[in-house]
């Protein structure tokens, strides 16, 4: 098979770990990112996101030559975006090849195009072969940003987005034992993408209801560990997480029989992923040091689809040392990792996010209902909303379940009631006003009174119906 020789300004196909393949241009990269050691690899923009990444050259390949093959095997709306973006982006090119060879020179001969140098495998300074149709370094900060600790000048928050499994293509567990708490939506898709990056996970769920025992089981199979209580994972445990439901869950698991406390030495540490208010946040950090261990706050903004994919973000503060021993873990739950300074920032900023999407929900839920209501085409409004500014995988996903009453839970209606709830109490402490989100928490309840708790927060939209 003859080598494909690929170059500055190429399209391809890249790869990235266990994602299908994408669609994207080999560009230079900042100057002061440096090709990965030992690796031929190119430095790849992808089309549709803000993603860049450094991608092995046996993981790419020519976009036009494998163009209908990838279109047979991928599907989805973000998909077929960044294809049209390669596409409008061939046609923009097109047109400037054709303007450009209607000009000559002052002696009226065409001016010849140049060749783009090839790129040279190893060649460590890859920035004299920046394509001139590119922006300059700043075009890439999102990468950057993924790539080095940024540090704001501001009073207490210092803010880190760590380096994503994607940017990797992999990821290098730690060799420190793994602790896990809480098996529910969120946790089972976390503690699975823990386990196939090769750390070792000791699991304990609080109930044995609803699959809880089944998922222990499960989890098992693929080689975790099962611990009797809470306290016996965080004794056995270097690093202990804990996800689980509301606030009373999260400080009876510390505090009740068999807790965690119960377990905690000198240096064991304690991550709270749980969404929660600052107080209880504030409660666990004292009681947690209290003892000699370590804790960090590491609530995640995401769904259970995006648990399972080991696409969350992970909002992190409190012991920054914490932070950092649970690179690999946030690498494998994430693909992006900020840390936010003392306890509490997280929760705050967890419940701020929680408080938008939920009245966002909401909102969306209300639009659709009064578009029936009028005798327009829900369909239509969501085609209309897909193609305007607003458009995003959230609005499609949840729209489509909604018209085909689809309420299978990807995150409880009743976790982002709860969420409302203690975002308004926030706003009420700080004095500060939140009528938009208690408007959506007044509907929320009302669809919890409509035995819609289990369901997905889409289920919202039954409180306009009924």
């Amino acid at each position: 098979m003859a080598t494909v020789h690929l170059r500055i300004g190429d399209l391809v196909w890249g790869k990235l770990g266990r994602y299908p393949p994408w669609p994207g241009k080999i560009v230079s990269p900042p100057k002061d990112l440096k090709k990965p050691r030992g690796k031929k690899c190119h430095f790849v923009k992808f089309f549709g996101t803000e993603d860049h990444a450094w991608i092995k050259v046996e993981q790419l390949k020519p976009y036009h030559a494998h163009k209908e093959e990838m279109i047979k095997i991928n599907k989805g709306k973000r998909f077929q975006q960044a294809v049209d973006a390669v596409e409008d982006f061939l046609k923009k090119l097109k047109g400037k090849e054709q303007n450009s060879e209607g000009k000559g020179d002052s002696k009226g001969k065409k001016t010849p195009k140049k060749p783009l140098k090839i790129l040279d495998e190893d060649d460590e300074d890859l920035s004299a072969l920046r394509d001139p149709s590119e922006k300059p370094a700043s075009s890439m900060e999102p990468i950057s940003k993924r790539l080095k600790i940024i540090e704001e000048d501001t009073a207490s928050t210092s803010i880190q987005a760590a380096d994503s499994t994607a940017i990797n293509g992999s990821v290098t567990p730690t060799d420190k034992r793994i602790g896990f708490l809480g098996l529910g939506l969120m946790g089972s898709g976390i503690v699975s993408n823990l386990l196939k990056m090769g750390h070792v996970v000791t699991v304990w769920n609080r109930t044995a209801e609803k699959g809880g025992a089944f998922q222990c089981d499960l989890f098992i199979q693929e080689g975790a560990r099962l611990g009797r209580t809470p306290a016996e994972v965080a004794s056995m445990c270097d690093i202990t997480f804990s996800c689980v439901s509301d606030p009373k869950a999260a400080r009876d698991l510390v505090l009740g029989p068999s807790g965690v406390l119960q377990g905690i030495r000198p240096g064991k540490c304690y991550v709270e992923m749980s969404t929660v208010d600052p107080e209880t946040i504030t409660e666990l950090s004292q009681v947690i040091t209290s003892r000699g261990g370590r804790f960090l706050e590491a609530p995640v903004a995401g769904s259970q689809q995006l648990s399972n994919d080991g696409m969350l973000v992970i909002l992190a503060a409190g012991d920054r040392t914490v932070y950092e021993d649970c690179s690999s873990c946030f690498q494998a739950m994430g693909k992006t990792s900020f840390f936010l300074g003392e306890a509490g920032n997280a929760a705050r900023m967890m419940l701020i996010l929680n408080m938008v999407q939920g009245s966002f929900m909401a909102t969306i839920a209300e639009g659709l209902t009064l578009a029936q209501a009028t005798g327009q085409s829900q369909q239509t409004f969501l085609d209309i909303l897909c193609q305007g500014q607003m458009a995003s995988t959230f609005v499609d996903q949840k729209c489509q379940n909604i018209l085909q009453g689809n309420f299978k839970p990807d995150y409880y209606l009743k976790h982002i009631q709860k969420d409302l709830r203690l975002a308004i109490s926030m706003g009420d402490m700080a004095n500060h006003p939140t009528p938009m989100a208690a408007a959506a928490n007044e509907v929320y309840k009302r669809a919890k009174a409509l035995d819609q708790s289990d369901n997905d927060i889409s289920a919202v939209y039954r409180a306009y119906i009924h």
